[in-house]
């Protein structure tokens, strides 16, 4: 597979349909299965979409000013149990960790009340298009020919009729591979609502920030790196403790995206909603999780993002393929 083809996959996606062109037909949820299995291959019971990964265990504990602030179960102030799982984009389960794609970041907070709160996050502020018409059109254009290589004059083609896919690529062109898991900016990339003590629904995005600090490989290093690094570095790096990150919360204006994950919001106001610790990884405890995000605890609501709302569908659909050995 063409190395540049690895970040068109930056999740399993599915999408509910924006209005279209006469000519432009919705985009459904398989639809994104099966052109994930002209990119990638079968890879039989194994995720379509972040298909190398590592499960991680730990917990969360919200910070004060978000406990006094928000009116949300998440953030109660009780120290709460995490499944989490990194993992490399895409659906080759064999793609190299220097791979110039995103990383992804999930974590399945698990409630007293027994209820769920998942995040999925990415190591790009934006997503690679505007919604699933887009995002599909761009996987079609970078499906391989005869020789096994995306046509990238039709790819490029596709990117200048659709401008929205082009900053998650110019993203990745400019920032180097995560030197970690780590090491890395996790990003919510989309738009979600969240009730504060006066019962209003304040706009907000988010991002993890590693507490080891930011830092990418350099070019040298990517030419060195093994094919699968990243694990190794995780589990050497918990054995000198616990990895933490900071939940940092973007306070939305009036004119922020709501609905478009391929726009990064400007600087806004920001509040650290906790530590997210990480204490062990490469057991079993993720193997068997959804992490759709709609998967949400009272006090947030999930905006009507078109990308956002096709993730359900779609990651059901893998979900059930995988757990069923397809």
């Amino acid at each position: 597979m063409h190395k540049l083809s690895g970040y068109f996959l930056a999740t399993a996606v599915s999408f509910a349909a924006l209005p279209l062109a006469a000519d432009t037909k919705p985009a459904q949820p398989n639809d994104f299965i099966e052109v994930f299995a002209k990119l990638f291959g079968e890879h039989k019971g194994i995720r379509k979409g972040h298909a190398k990964g590592v499960c991680a265990v730990g917990d969360f504990t919200a910070s004060a000013e978000a406990t006094a602030r928000f009116d949300a179960a998440l953030f109660s102030g009780a120290t709460l149990p995490v499944t989490y799982r990194f993992s490399m984009a895409g659906g080759n389960p064999n793609v190299p960790d220097y791979a110039r794609a995103p990383r992804g970041l999930a974590a399945q907070f698990n409630l007293p009340d027994g209820s769920k709160h998942n995040i999925a996050t990415l190591t790009t502020p934006v997503f690679g298009a505007k919604d699933p018409e887009n995002f599909l059109g761009l996987l079609q254009a970078s499906v391989p020919g005869a020789d096994g290589k995306p046509d990238m004059a039709k790819v490029q083609a596709f990117r200048t009729a659709h401008p929205d896919t082009q900053p998650q690529a110019q993203w990745l062109a400019v920032n180097p591979p995560p030197w970690s898991y780590t090491t890395a900016e996790y990003f919510g990339i989309h738009t979600f609502y969240l009730a504060d003590k006066s019962g209003e629904n304040i706009k907000i995005r988010w991002h993890l920030q590693p507490k080891d600090g930011i830092k990418g490989l350099t070019d040298a290093e990517v030419v060195q790196q093994n094919a699968n690094f990243l694990n190794d570095r995780l589990n050497q790096r918990l054995k000198d403790g616990m990895v933490e990150f900071d939940w940092i919360i973007s306070l939305g204006e009036a004119s922020d995206s709501e609905n478009d994950p391929s726009v990064q919001w400007p600087a806004r106001p920001t509040l650290n909603a906790g530590t997210l610790r990480i204490k062990a990884s490469g057991d079993a405890s993720c193997n068997n999780i959804n992490f759709d995000p709609n998967v949400l605890s009272r006090g947030f609501t999930a905006s009507d993002d078109p990308v956002l709302r096709m993730r359900s569908p779609a990651y059901a659909i893998s979900f059930g393929k995988r757990l069923s050995g397809q």
